[in-house]
C-alpha cells in the first residue's frame, strides 16, 4: 500500500468537518470515517456506541488512539482559505485530531505495523456529560499506551486535565410579602453561590492547575404567586488534590439546610509524568521536526479523564490547532500545521512500536 499523500489526509478532514455532527447526531460523520477507513487499510466499523474504530497491524502491543467526533452546536461555513486554512466547527476541537490519528496510521510501514495494533476509535458524545464513546471504549480494550485527540499545537504535549463536578442548586419556599421578615428563594440561592465560591477559594492551591475554579453556568427564579422557586447550576474545575467525592462532601456541609443540591458530571482530575514511553516518542519526533516540545495542563476534561481509572498505561494528549478557538465562531485549523502533526505522530508512533513491551 503506497503512503497517505497531505493532500488524502487533507481531504479526509476537511470532509470530516464538512459533516454535521452535534452531540447525539454523530451518525453520517461515523459512517464517512468507517468507510474511508476500511478504504485505507483498516479494519473498520461503527461499534455499539455510536463510534468510529478502525484497526491497522497485528503487533503483540496495542496503541489506542481515542479521539471525539461530535462537536458543541454552532454553524461555521466550511471553507478553506487559500488551500492553508480549514473553517468549521470542529476543525480543531477536536475531528482534526481525529483525523491526525486516523492518517497517521494510514501512513505507517509494514514493519512498524507488524510490531503493533493500532486502533483509532472515533469517539461519541465528548462534549455533553455522557462520554459514550469513551465509556464504551474502556471495556473493549486493554491498550499499552494511549493517545487522547484534543488540539495541543503541534509541538504541544498535553499531560492531564483538571476534574469537575456541577452542582445543581434549588430553593423552594412559600411566597411572602417583601416587605416583611426573612430572606426570598432568590436570597439563599445567591448566599449558597457565595459559600461554593468561599469554598472554592480556600481549597485552591497554587497556579491554574491547582485552583479550584467556580463559574455560574445558569441561575434562575420566579414565584406562580403561592411558592417561590430559584434554582442555579454552578460548574467547578477541580485539581488533582481535591476530587469530586471530597469536593461534594465539604459542599454538602457548607449548604446544608439552605438548599436542595444534586450533583452531577463528576471527573477525577488526571496527571500523567512526562518521561513515558509515549511522551518520549512524540518529544524526539518533535525536535526530529524541526519543534520544540512544550508540555501543558489543562484546565477543562476531556476523555483522558473517562479512561484514565481504568486504562493503567502511558498516556498523553495530541492534536493540532490552537485549543483557544475550542467552541468558538473563530474555530479553524491551519492545515500546514495539520499536516507537521500527521508527519510527526507517524513517526512517534514508530518509536513507540519497537519500544513498547507487551504487558
Amino acid at each position: 500500500m503506497t503512503p497517505l499523500g497531505a493532500e488524502q489526509a487533507r481531504a479526509l478532514v476537511t470532509e470530516a468537518v464538512r459533516i454535521p455532527s452535534v452531540s447525539g447526531s454523530e451518525g453520517a460523520v461515523s459512517a464517512f470515517l468507517s468507510d474511508w477507513m476500511n478504504a485505507h487499510g483498516f479494519r473498520a466499523h461503527v461499534d455499539a456506541s455510536g463510534s468510529a474504530v478502525g484497526e491497522r497491524g497485528s503487533g503483540p502491543v496495542t496503541v489506542v488512539l481515542l479521539g471525539h467526533i461530535d462537536t458543541v452546536p454552532g454553524d461555521i461555513p466550511v471553507r478553506v482559505d487559500g488551500n492553508e486554512v480549514l473553517h468549521g466547527r470542529g476543525s480543531v476541537d477536536a475531528k482534526g485530531s481525529f483525523c491526525t490519528f486516523v492518517a497517521a496510521v494510514a501512513g505507517l510501514d509494514a514493519d512498524t505495523l507488524a510490531l503493533a495494533r493500532f486502533v483509532c476509535v472515533g469517539a461519541t458524545e465528548e462534549e455533553v456529560p455522557s462520554s459514550r464513546g469513551a465509556h464504551h471504549a474502556v471495556t473493549q480494550y486493554r491498550p499499552d499506551a494511549v493517545l487522547i485527540g484534543e488540539p495541543s499545537g503541534w509541538e504541544g504535549l498535553t499531560l492531564g486535565y483538571k476534574g469537575r463536578l456541577v452542582l445543581h442548586a434549588a430553593v423552594r419556599k412559600d411566597n411572602f410579602h417583601t416587605a416583611g421578615e426573612g430572606t426570598s428563594a432568590g436570597d439563599d440561592l445567591t448566599e449558597a453561590w457565595f459559600r461554593v465560591r468561599a469554598w472554592a477559594q480556600e481549597r485552591s492551591g497554587a497556579g491554574i492547575f491547582g485552583a479550584v475554579q467556580a463559574t455560574v453556568q445558569g441561575i434562575e427564579s420566579g414565584t406562580d404567586g403561592l411558592m417561590q422557586t430559584a434554582r442555579g447550576v454552578f460548574g467547578l474545575r477541580l485539581p488533582p488534590e481535591v476530587p469530586p467525592q471530597l469536593a461534594q462532601q465539604e459542599l454538602m456541609a457548607r449548604l446544608d439546610g439552605l438548599c436542595e443540591v444534586d450533583f452531577r458530571g463528576a471527573e477525577v482530575a488526571v496527571r500523567h509524568p512526562k518521561d513515558s514511553v509515549l511522551a518520549r516518542a512524540l518529544r524526539l519526533a518533535i525536535r526530529d521536526a524541526g519543534g520544540t516540545p512544550v508540555y501543558k495542563l489543562k484546565t477543562g476534561t476531556s476523555d483522558m479523564n473517562v479512561v484514565a481509572p481504568h486504562w493503567d498505561a502511558p498516556t498523553l494528549a495530541y492534536g493540532p490547532g490552537d485549543s483557544r478557538l475550542d467552541h468558538t465562531p473563530e474555530e479553524c485549523l491551519p492545515l500546514q500545521e495539520y499536516d507537521r502533526a500527521v508527519a510527526v505522530l507517524r513517526d512517534a508512533l514508530g518509536r513507540v512500536a519497537r519500544s513498547l513491551r507487551p504487558r
